[in-house]
């Protein structure tokens, strides 16, 4: 197997770029470099600087390195983004994924592990999400994934292709502090920097039907989230059972936003009470999902708890932030 990993030089790419090439995996990385940290990358693995909407560079791509399975990771994924510029996110997470699924067509490629999100179920009123809750998303980059998803097996169906949907929960931390998220737009690093700024954490609504009035959620560790792209990879690799397959990517653990920024406050030395704020529009009360499905059919579970997400995050991030 030649594995093409697009968004390989993202933050979660260059996560699951690492976990493949270092146990083994042949690895070639497209990546069209606007959120990319190039020099995340293992030694030896190959980046081609590229678009997901260039089929003609796709199809050179598998050409050239004689790709036969497909990571793909690459889209727009900021949610207040998608709502502002929602033609954009279709144009380039569907249209890409489209132009993607004709260029491993023509070049015979069988295999395509697709990444994803939970914001495909919107949300629901349950205590546990499992593959087979409802799917309602509630803003343009949950419809794309979830429009992705149809096209992905959809195509599968058409053209013989073998496919796992990975729906991720929310992703933290860093397997070494070079590949630590550089952005601030999810709640650990948007902490980090109100901290860094001298400014107390904020909490948008306390007053949600949860045990202390905060919102929970389900967050998985970036190396556990690779190590999951790893099983999928070589369970799609053994080629014994073709079709699609749906799984969530999380701990099925519920951790509230007060009680992950007391856990920030903890790991950082800054303990600041954080400041409480109106309501978020759309923003559900719970969204913890159910993993099981992930540990029969892959053999995967989720190892390394909140406190090691913080604590990973915060030497990346001081390692980015140093003044």
């Amino acid at each position: 197997m030649t594995w093409l990993i697009t968004g390989g030089a993202g933050y979660i790419g260059a996560h699951v770029a690492r976990s493949m090439a270092g146990a083994g995996e042949e690895v070639v990385v497209l990546d069209d470099l606007s959120a990319a940290v190039p020099e995340r990358l293992p030694a030896g693995v190959p980046l081609v600087e590229g678009s997901t909407l260039d089929g003609a560079r796709l199809r050179e791509v598998c050409a050239q390195y004689g790709v036969t399975g497909v990571v793909h990771l690459a889209a727009r994924k900021q949610v207040a983004e998608s709502v502002a510029d929602p033609t954009r996110y279709y144009r380039e997470n569907v249209g890409g994924l489209a132009t993607l699924l004709d260029a491993m067509t023509g070049a015979g490629v069988k295999r395509l592990l697709f990444s994803s999100s939970a914001a495909v179920y919107g949300n629901p009123d349950v205590d546990l999400i499992t593959e087979d809750t409802p799917c309602a998303p509630v803003n343009p980059y949950g419809e794309t994934k979830l429009a992705g998803e149809w096209l992905v097996r959809a195509a599968g169906r058409a053209h013989g292709i073998s496919t796992v949907c990975l729906r991720y929960f929310n992703v933290a931390g860093a397997a070494a502090p070079e590949l630590a998220d550089t952005g601030v737009f999810n709640i650990v690093p948007m902490v980090f920097d109100r901290l860094t700024r001298d400014e107390a954490p904020r909490i948008f609504g306390d007053d949600y039907p949860t045990p202390d009035g905060t919102c929970v959620r389900d967050y998985i560790h970036v190396a556990d989230l690779a190590e999951a792209h790893l099983a999928a990879a070589r369970r799609l690799a053994e080629g014994t059972r073709p079709g699609d397959l749906t799984l969530n990517i999380g701990r099925g653990e519920g951790v509230s936003v007060r009680e992950l920024i007391t856990v920030i406050g903890e790991v950082t030395g800054d303990r600041r009470a954080p400041v409480v704020e109106a309501r978020r529009p759309g923003d559900a009360p719970r969204a913890v999902g159910s993993a099981e499905r992930a540990a029969r059919e892959l053999g995967w579970r989720a190892r390394r708890d909140v406190r090691e997400m913080v604590r990973s995050a915060w030497e990346g991030w001081r390692l980015h932030h140093r003044r």
